[in-house]
């Protein structure tokens, strides 16, 4: 959560209530509604607003809305020039960013560098509470936007204490010309910044962004239609984007399933045509193959699975770092992956996935390989655990089967009550755990936003990082990190690895496993692709 703050946002939820884009009477485009899909989607924590989304289900949405300075090729993720018509710099600490000219957002207005500085400045302050904030700490001044003094994390952060509203490090040279300096060096900085939450904002955003948010006007190859909650979000193609690459569908649907099983009996009957992972029961000897044909897509994600803590001051029953090596190790990765997942999954070794710069294998040790007696022996040491260790999840996600089988492996190894939690929605779920109201432990997944080393880490380990959900603090943690950010190449990437190779000492999460996707599709369309970050690429896909 970013900076700690109490978020003041809030959701207007209700299945009746629609909220419309203006003019959003029908599809674009000659098909009258043929050119259409639906995707399988879930329900967004918060707004459609790039600085407070932070989650899949809402990430989703958002990346189709707004463009970056910069979009990750759907097969690669290697980084590619979108918005941005260079991003440079001598010393890695100033660096000016040239925009493409001709850009604009989808009521018209053009995209300029001060859509960019402001929509940055924005999302840093930390009054707005946004969940994003963290992203910018690199940039010269973000200290004077965060509270003087610390604070917990229930108390909301008000303008009286923070010093500025705006970065120094921002400045803007002219309407397609804007400069970034940084408080120190730091090579990876373009690779970044086609993260959601580096994206330009219209000046209608300033006036009223909850409100907007629900009515959101993007800059990306969709524009938004409606949202009607609890049920869909409906996005159409933008007659004016300006991407290399433009969309080969009329309209998009993502439609929100509390069901996972549901959503697949509705991919096999053509009613939704693109799920972008399969149901567990589905991997089961291979059913999809049989169920869909050559209907499915397989892909190595940027993913790693883990179970989370909840915060000690929250619950400092789960705080003892042995109690966790202790869970971690009463765990059967290698039987769950191969009896639930059906070897779409692979046991975890560390906290960074393969497919990025700098990944290292087994860097848990022995704390992540399943040693019962080991576990036992750690556990005793620990003072054991009184009552039932819980494990939430969210109950709309293909969630159960894994936690409970996670659970009776840690009842039987370690002869404690083990009980998976349900949380009805994604939504729900992730404000809980960030208004810090989860006890125990609960089920956590980092897909990557960008493809570094750096992502793995410091936006979930380091002390007041946005998606630092238990809270966790290592001041050499923190110091590697910021040494790493300065260096280049393999010195870089080696002061990453020994930030990783603290981890284990303190368990501040338990790796599980890595993903690869198994997506499906309907009869309807063709050429699909999933990203390394599990995302549908709207762009790719085509109508039969």
């Amino acid at each position: 959560m970013g900076m700690s703050a109490r978020v003041a946002w809030s959701v207007v939820v209700g299945a009746a209530l629609v909220l419309s884009g203006c003019g959003a009477d029908g599809p674009a485009g000659d098909g009258g509604g043929d050119r259409s899909i639906t995707v399988r989607g879930c329900a967004p924590e918060n707004p459609l607003v790039p600085g407070m989304t932070m989650e899949s289900c809402g990430g989703q949405v958002v990346d189709q809305l707004f463009s970056k300075l910069i979009r990750y090729d759907p097969d690669t993720a290697e980084p590619v020039y979108e918005i941005a018509e260079s991003i440079d710099s001598e010393d890695n600490t100033t660096w000016t960013v040239t925009l493409r000219s001709g850009w604009t957002f989808h009521n018209g207005d053009p995209v300029t560098s001060q859509s960019f500085v402001d929509a940055w400045n924005w999302v840093a302050y930390a009054p707005n509470g946004t969940l994003n904030s963290y992203f910018f700490r690199m940039i010269e001044g973000y200290a004077d936007l965060q509270p003087r003094e610390a604070i917990t994390p229930d108390v909301e952060i008000t303008p009286g204490m923070v010093e500025k509203s705006e970065m120094s490090g921002l400045r803007v040279i002219d309407d397609l010309t804007f400069e970034v300096t940084l408080s120190q060096p730091e090579s990876s900085f373009p690779l970044r910044v086609g993260y959601a939450a580096f994206a330009p904002m219209p000046d209608e955003f300033f006036a009223d962004p909850e409100a907007f948010g629900r009515n959101p006007i993007g800059t990306g190859p969709f524009e938004f239609v409606e949202w009607s909650q609890s049920s869909e979000i409906r996005l159409r193609a933008y007659d004016g984007y300006q991407g290399a690459v433009t969309p080969q569908i009329d309209e998009v649907t993502f439609r929100i399933y509390q069901d996972d099983l549901a959503a697949y009996n509705d991919l096999q009957a053509d009613n939704v045509d693109v799920i972008p992972q399969l149901p567990v029961s589905a991997l089961a000897d291979d059913t999809y193959q049989d169920d869909l044909g050559d209907r499915y897509v397989e892909k190595e994600a940027l993913v790693v699975s883990t179970i989370s803590f909840a915060p000690e001051a929250v619950d400092p029953n789960v705080a003892d770092p042995r109690l966790r090596q202790a869970i971690s190790m009463a765990i059967d990765r290698e039987a769950i992956t191969e009896q639930i997942f059906h070897g779409t999954r692979q046991p975890a070794t560390g906290w960074v996935a393969p497919g990025v710069a700098g990944y290292q294998a087994d860097v848990c040790g022995v704390y992540c390989t399943y040693e019962p007696e080991r576990a036992r022996e750690l556990y005793d040491e620990a003072g054991g655990y009184e009552g039932t260790l819980t494990l939430a999840y969210n109950s709309d996600g293909d969630n159960r089967p894994w936690v409970d089988a996670v659970c009776n492996s840690i009842t039987e190894v370690l002869d404690v009550e083990c009980a998976g939690v349900p949380i009805p929605d994604f939504g729900t779920f992730r404000s809980r755990v960030n208004a810090r109201e989860v006890a125990g432990m609960f089920r956590n997944l980092w897909q990557a936003d960008y493809p570094s080393i750096e992502n793995f880490l410091a936006p979930v380990y380091a002390t007041g990082a946005s998606s630092n959900d238990s809270d966790y603090s290592n001041p050499e943690f923190d110091e590697l990190i910021t040494e790493a950010a300065s260096l280049k190449g393999d010195a870089a990437l080696a002061k990453y690895n020994e930030a990783e190779a603290l981890l284990p000492a303190d368990m501040p999460s338990i790796p599980l496993w890595y993903a690869t996707t198994v997506a499906g599709y309907s009869t309807k369309v063709d050429n699909v692709k999933i990203t390394p970050f599990q995302t549908i690429d709207l762009l790719s896909v085509t109508i039969r």
